[in-house]
């Protein structure tokens, strides 16, 4: 029994502000008991959002998704990987190879057909903001962003975000922007990308000197073909919500505007939390929701509100993930969660009587979610700024813009 009675449901015709992604499908993609990447993260996310009204009304349609056929998988990933991945999850044959049946990614029997689910999700995210028929998508299952075209890696079987873009440039659209704000560095989706000048992939991260995959750096900018179009923030650990959102005030919005995409994508992994267990940055979720509406406007300042929002990371299930995610779903809906509104009793109770522990109890953390714009003068002796400097002096030569101004 799920946390939520939130149903798919049809548009009422013509184009709707938020498509968001969800049916009970997608809670089998799921490593088993013990695993962080539990789908009790997106059970709880959809029963708060559904209890806090973000996904009724109008302008809002919650539709499910079928798993994505080997057609669509293989425009990224390597045939002989899909076959992997379908004897794995059919006979439990382990392919340590290609990263199935590892600590990370453990099998499980339902493993194709859910990753596939995800990966078809968001296709249909970024398809329906592409035709016009929904001004933002979100799949807050989706974000897998580490999977790489022949293996899986880090919690993640299939990349959904590559193969929705790899669709969109196929529909039609010349440059797709992609921006990663989880605690890890979006290398699978670099990877697909690295020398496609059409896609503009940025990470902003905790350093690969402390944190898995171990890439991100400023000196990754792109293949030959495409330099300048892989953006790499990499942040001393424990950087705190100043910090966090002073690099990603500094880098993003300007590489984006230059790049000027026909859609946003964008990967909101929470990770980056001071609560999360796999990583140490010190964000908070007043934080993340101001990143979020960043972005939200971005979108509508670039591409004409084109915005596909994922999920991602976050592993601290109870008290950031749900709240999180639901500012990013009522962002999305135009329907913003006032932080100071209280957590309903009726979802507390139901994490009360699953895991036997109390939760936070209002969508803040109470903290200001305030920063020195980069504009404020760039100081050497902060470890911050030193990163945001090495990003901006690596690549945005490349993207014609001056790294000393604004």
């Amino acid at each position: 029994m799920t946390a939520t009675d939130a149903t798919p449901a049809a548009s009422g015709g013509g184009p709707v502000t938020l498509r968001a992604v969800w049916s009970t499908e997608l809670l089998a993609y799921d490593f088993g008991f013990g695993h962080p990447m539990t789908s009790d993260r997106i059970d709880l996310t959809i029963a708060l959002a559904a209890q806090l009204g973000v996904l009724d009304g109008p302008g809002v349609e919650v539709v499910g998704a079928e798993p994505a056929s080997d057609a669509l998988l293989v425009t990224v990933h390597d045939p002989e990987y899909v076959a992997a991945v379908h004897a794995a999850a059919e006979r439990g044959v382990p392919d340590l190879v290609r990263g199935l049946g590892t600590r990370d990614d453990p099998l499980f029997p339902q493993m194709h057909e859910a990753a596939a689910r995800v990966v078809a999700g968001t296709v249909d995210a970024a398809l329906a903001v592409w035709e016009a028929r929904a001004e933002h998508a979100v799949n807050i299952g989706g974000g897998m962003h580490h999977a790489r075209p022949g293996a899986a890696s880090g919690f993640c079987v299939y990349n959904d975000a590559a193969v929705a873009i790899r669709e969109l440039l196929d529909a039609g659209a010349e440059r797709v922007a992609y921006v990663d704000v989880d605690a890890h560095h979006g290398d699978g989706v670099q990877t697909v990308f690295w020398d496609d000048p059409r896609v503009l992939t940025v990470s902003v991260h905790e350093t690969g000197h402390a944190l898995f995959p171990g890439t991100g750096y400023p000196t990754e900018t792109g293949g030959p073909r495409a330099d300048g179009t892989a953006v790499n923030v990499a942040l001393p650990s424990r950087t705190g919500d100043a910090g966090w959102l002073r690099a990603i005030d500094a880098v993003v919005p300007a590489v984006v505007r230059e790049f000027a995409p026909d859609v946003l994508v964008t990967q909101h992994g929470c990770d980056t939390h001071l609560m999360d267990p796999l990583a140490t940055l010190r964000v908070s979720v007043d934080a993340q929701r101001v990143v979020s509406t960043l972005l939200h406007d971005l979108a509508h300042e670039v591409c004409d509100g084109r915005w596909v929002a994922l999920g991602g990371g976050g592993y601290a299930i109870l008290d950031v993930v749900p709240r999180t995610w639901t500012h990013l779903l009522g962002v999305a809906a135009h329907r913003p969660v006032d932080p100071v509104t209280r957590v309903p009793q009726v979802w507390l109770d139901v994490v009360r009587q699953r895991y036997g522990r109390e939760a936070v109890p209002v969508m803040t953390d109470g903290a200001p979610a305030t920063f020195k714009p980069w504009s404020g003068g760039y100081d050497p002796g902060d470890d911050v700024d030193r990163a945001v400097r090495a990003t901006r002096g690596a690549v945005f030569p490349s993207l014609g813009l001056d790294p000393e101004l604004d």
